[in-house]
């Protein structure tokens, strides 16, 4: 029976395999998990572009907001106040939730119940059930701006806060529109 001793540089060669090996490793696993972390991002990416993508290199499954819903403000002063009319541009398969439109303005302001020149439909909404929506291609609510005291204000700060849908099962987050408003002064 015979017994091989290793001899010192048979231990050196062995060390500088083992210290390669090791770094082979090492390199391998880091490109490996870089590899898989980026087609994670990808894959997210991907999923992210294929519900907002607008290049024309592929046809998006739901619009950009601003896409789906054109809202715009405008206001005329009168002798009961200002008008504030807001115009909603809704695309075909969205639709808007009447309940949500609200105004927010600074104390010593009031405003009147809005009203539509379209009428409402009803849907039943997964998220708040029976509920009055416009799918109108062109709604306009129009409320009444006064002043508590009834002189005038100029440059009063006015947010619109409203929320849309698209029928095909996503619901944007609530929106808002902040504009200033020159209020008339009322007579009396």
């Amino acid at each position: 029976m015979s017994i091989k001793i290793p001899t010192l540089q048979s231990v050196a060669i062995n060390k500088r395999a083992t210290k390669f090996y090791a770094l082979a490793f090492t390199v391998a696993t880091t490109s490996l998990m870089t590899a898989l972390s980026m087609t994670s991002i990808s894959a997210q990416a991907a999923g992210l572009n294929e519900l907002f993508n607008s290049s024309s290199a592929s046809q998006s499954k739901f619009l950009p907001v601003d896409e789906a819903f054109q809202v715009t403000s405008s206001t005329k002063a009168t002798s009961k106040g200002t008008r504030l009319s807001i115009t909603f541009d809704i695309t075909p398969g969205h639709y808007v939730y009447k309940d949500q439109l609200a105004l927010s303005f600074p104390k010593g302001i009031s405003a009147t119940p809005f009203t539509f020149n379209q009428t409402p439909v009803s849907i039943d909404d997964p998220t708040f059930g029976k509920v009055p929506v416009f799918t109108q291609r062109s709604v306009v609510a129009t409320t009444m701006l006064t002043t508590n005291n009834g002189k005038g204000a100029k440059n009063a700060p006015i947010i619109i806060g409203w929320q849309g849908c698209a029928k095909a099962g996503l619901c944007y987050p609530p929106e808002k529109i902040k504009t200033k408003v020159n209020i008339a002064a009322t007579r009396r």
